[in-house]
């Protein structure tokens, strides 16, 4: 006769955060019994061997524990149901109708990027891309200001490598990159070096007029990161790019304009509506459709005409088969907007 011993249980919310930060499924814990052999099924705690009251013992602390941790990452997790993303100290995300607005939030250091943030925006950035729900994705700074690079005074960096340092820092450039959503940059007030480069990588930006960028890097005796040897020639061309990275000058939105390098610029006043207009404009779009345009057009340069062709051809196929595409047909002989859904 098998005895039934009871099994901590935990939120189908909170085992996200236990496999993502400890290595725990709910599947290990959430189980509906577990059995006791049936040779000791009768036995008391007392008249069990050593071994298993140590083992019964151990397994009951083992599950407080993990009751203990679960609670309190669920006591973390953000409201929005497809969140895992626990509370933030140096960036806020904001969701509404499909639009994220992701926030760097250290205005005393004009939002510099130390350690916490570069972590912090990490998480967020893969979180938007994993996410049905986010549509588009914008980019900006608190108190106006966007980024002003890397936080370089030192402080909350951890003993480490200045290479793998670096790496840290590539993989929160690529998670940006990766994301398939459209991307919106709204820039104010300073943008530079990492900071001048993470709106670069942005699918499209806007700035205010009271905006300025620069390539910081070489007045601090440092050369290009955060990618911005990869996206200024392929912004602005070679030699418009060396210019950029040589002289480090500090440039207004106007003249940033000139390089072909924000997609518009606007009176200060009005840059929250606009880029709330495009936002929106992306976020009622075909999902699948734009993530396809976005990652051809990213490959463009790297690609012939016949791969191009090809990437094409594999897309249409992929919208044909879609209910958006069909949906898209309907509204269209219906004489009305169409509703994607992503399907």
């Amino acid at each position: 006769m098998a005895r039934t011993l009871r099994n901590v249980a935990i939120t189908s919310r909170t085992h996200v955060v236990l496999q993502r930060f400890i290595g725990l499924h709910a599947a290990h814990l959430d189980a509906a019994e577990c059995t006791v052999p049936d040779g000791h099924s009768e036995l008391s705690a007392d008249e069990r061997p050593c071994h298993e009251r140590r083992y019964r013992d151990h397994r009951g602390r083992d599950h407080e524990d993990v009751a203990r941790t679960a609670h309190a990452f669920a006591m973390r997790i953000e409201t929005h149901a497809n969140s895992i993303v626990g509370a933030m100290e140096t960036v806020r995300v904001d969701r509404k109708d499909g639009i994220v607005t992701v926030t760097m939030s250290r205005p005393e250091r004009k939002n510099a990027a130390n350690v916490t943030m570069w972590t912090e925006l990490l998480a967020t950035f893969r979180e938007v891309a994993a996410s049905p729900d986010d549509r588009v994705m914008v980019l900006t700074g608190d108190g106006g200001e966007f980024c002003s690079g890397a936080d370089l005074s030192g402080g909350g960096m951890r003993d480490e490598h200045g290479l793998a340092r670096m790496r840290n820092i590539n993989d929160v450039c690529l998670a940006l990159a990766r994301i398939p959503q459209p991307t919106i940059a709204k820039v104010r007030g300073v943008a530079v070096g990492a900071g001048c480069n993470m709106a670069f990588i942005c699918d499209l930006v806007v700035a205010s007029d009271n905006a300025r960028f620069s390539e910081i890097f070489s007045k601090r005796g440092l050369s290009l990161d955060f990618g911005g040897a990869w996206v200024l020639p392929r912004r602005v061309g070679l030699h418009r790019a060396k210019e950029l990275a040589f002289f480090a000058d500090i440039l207004s939105a106007a003249e940033v304009a000139e390089f072909g390098l924000v997609n518009r610029v606007v009176d200060d006043a009005s840059l929250d509506v606009f880029v709330d207009k495009w936002a929106s404009r992306l976020a009622a779009g075909p999902p699948i459709a734009l993530a396809q345009t976005k990652k051809m057009l990213n490959s463009a340069l790297d690609m012939t005409l016949e791969q191009a062709l090809d990437a094409e051809a594999a897309a249409q196929t992929i919208n044909f088969q879609s209910k958006d595409t069909v949906e898209a047909m309907l509204a269209f002989n219906e004489k009305r907007e169409p509703r994607f859904t992503g399907k």
